[in-house]
């Protein structure tokens, strides 16, 4: 490789990094525009998420089959990912095959498993882009996937399939000039796959094969910036940003809800009036209307969604036909955090645009339909917790805009009056029980 190719791969370098800093510290500004939650303590249960859920994958394999293809791709983007180093180096440096020498007969292993995987990756985006496109799966057909988020699915698909053909394209091409003796193709001993489809090339001449291999060389590790800065834009970022989320994932048993400590010192004080603090009341503000109001973590979950659709084929208020449905809350909310954030960016700080999360992007019919089941929670493979989104914003919709169905304000008026949902005064509540003896 010339000083001409080193500098070209330099700047390509260069500027593919700097492009996916900037737009990584993007999200980060606008996951932080949240407000502060402490998620702490606990570190051994957190790393033992980090590695069940998100190295593991626990949850996709109660679908074995699924969770086996999944595991091929995720496998390979990992593990594949180690022949980019050398790739990068050899970029930079100028050399061609930087750790055959070092590594002798275990470099051809090593290659010869990249490649297996780089086949495995190949058929199983075929298999996913046939449920998608042709078999038409009922949760990757859904309303909510309309428009781009269904063409971003089959952009990466097929993009993971043009990657993975440049790889063994590169190393068949690779091994015919080495068979051939051409200068600076040292002698890797014959590889699985791309050794077998050598013999294809057999017939060009050493000029032309050089050039192949250029272009598939170059034109992989293009992609491999191209993608790294599409994921951004992508519901793909949660091959990122899923293993901060399974860290950071809701430790409390499900079900448990987030206590309103404000409100419950509010109660005690009506009870026990002298604990009360002396001077002027300070103004509370009860759940969340916009973003901006929702934790950090709610927002660092809208992002991490992989849109597959799981929590709202297990959701019962979705499949009864209800509008609800979990995936569109966290594509919503991480919609509006973006819209949120470029209008930051662009006035130095937020200017009202008469928009809100609640109304404009999630609506009052959805939030209401949900039954608080926690089956989304449960069915998240990458620990995404939708419930919460969900009840801050009915608090602020029932606490700040006084805005409930009539069943709900009876209940309330008796939980306020009786201390139990139902219309019978503490007294009464266990005259039932005179029946019985």
């Amino acid at each position: 490789m010339n000083y001409v190719q080193q500098a070209a791969f330099v700047l390509l370098a260069g500027s593919a990094i700097w492009l996916f800093t900037r737009n990584s510290i993007r999200i980060k500004n606008n996951i932080f525009l949240g407000r502060d939650k402490d998620i702490s303590g606990n570190a051994s249960a957190r790393w033992k998420n980090l590695l069940l859920l998100a190295f593991g994958q626990k949850k996709m394999f109660r679908n074995p089959l699924v969770a086996v293809l999944h595991f091929v791709i995720y496998a390979g983007f990992i593990i594949i990912n180690i022949e980019v180093l050398e790739i990068v180096l050899d970029g930079i440096l100028g050399t061609h095959r930087l750790f055959l020498p070092a590594l002798g007969s275990f470099y051809t292993f090593i290659l010869n498993f990249f490649e297996i995987l780089a086949a495995g990756v190949i058929a199983v985006c075929i298999i996913f882009l046939a449920r998608r496109n042709i078999l038409k799966l009922k949760r990757f057909i859904s309303k909510d996937l309309n428009g781009w988020p269904r063409s971003d699915a089959n952009y990466i698909l097929i993009t993971e399939i043009v990657l993975m053909t440049l790889f063994i394209t590169m190393n068949a091409t690779d091994r015919a000039l080495q068979l051939q003796g051409a200068a600076h193709y040292n002698d890797t001993g014959n590889f699985l796959i791309s050794g077998s489809l050598a013999s294809l090339f057999e017939g060009m001449s050493v000029t032309s094969l050089v050039a192949l291999e250029r272009i598939c060389w170059w034109l992989h590790i293009i992609g491999i910036f191209a993608f790294l800065n599409y994921l951004p834009y992508s519901k793909h970022l949660h091959i990122l940003l899923a293993f901060p989320n399974a860290y950071f994932a809701r430790l409390e048993a499900d079900g448990e809800m987030e206590n309103m400590e404000h409100v419950q010192k509010e109660v005690l004080y009506m009870m026990q009036p002298e604990l009360a603090p002396t001077g002027d009341a300070q103004s509370m503000k009860f759940g969340a209307k916009e973003v901006t109001e929702l934790s950090w973590k709610s927002l660092l979950d809208a992002y991490s969604c992989t849109e597959c659709g799981r929590c709202s084929a297990a959701c019962p208020a979705n499949q009864t036909g209800k509008l609800l449905s979990p995936r569109k809350i966290m594509m919503d909310t991480r919609d509006r955090l973006e819209e949120v954030g470029k209008n930051i960016r662009r006035n130095g700080e937020f200017k009202p645009d008469g928009k809100t999360l609640v109304n404009d992007y999630i609506t009052v019919e959805e939030l209401r339909a949900c039954t608080t089941c926690n089956a989304c929670v449960k069915e998240c493979p990458v620990s995404i917790n939708p419930l919460d989104i969900i009840m801050e914003l009915r608090r602020s919709l029932v606490m700040e805009d006084s805005n409930a169905p009539q069943e709900w304000n009876a209940m309330f008026g008796n939980i306020e009056n009786n201390f139990a949902p139902w219309k019978l005064s503490p007294d009464d509540r266990d005259a039932w029980t005179k029946e019985m003896s």
